[in-house]
């Protein structure tokens, strides 16, 4: 198996998650600042290339009854941005968010006034998710 990138795209940040090369673990990587749009790619491509991936989830969120919102689009939209150099896997992540809540306050940790922490968290939920379907 090889390592797989996940992405949780917000309109703000983008929370990233590196799978390691047998698909066990995942590990939270940073936030990245989504704006400007092209620097933002630009270090998700050092990381791939650090890490040496080709293959990227991208979670898409979904509203409650399963249609597709602006979000969902907005996150289509920015992977579609990738599509050239990356395998582009799509994961649902309607609740990773609030799981990305719940599980940093069971572990103690205080994200309110760090957000990046719940981004990297969901990345690692959508990630996860991806690993354990396939």
């Amino acid at each position: 198996m090889e390592r797989i990138l996940g992405l949780d795209v917000g309109t703000k940040r983008i929370g990233v998650a590196i799978g390691d090369d047998m698909g066990i673990v995942i590990t939270g990587k940073e936030a990245i600042s989504r704006k400007p749009e092209h620097l933002a790619l630009k270090r998700i491509d050092e990381i791939c290339n650090e890490y040496r991936i080709k293959k990227i989830v991208v979670g898409i969120p979904y509203h409650a009854n399963g249609d597709f919102g602006e979000q969902a689009k907005d996150c289509e939209q920015f992977a579609s941005l990738m599509k050239d150099k990356y395998d582009i896997f799509f994961e649902d992540e309607r609740c990773s968010s609030f799981e990305a809540e719940e599980n940093l306050k069971n572990r103690g940790v205080n994200f309110r006034k760090n957000k990046e922490l719940i981004d990297i968290e969901s990345a690692c939920i959508i990630l996860k998710q991806f690993i354990n379907r396939k």
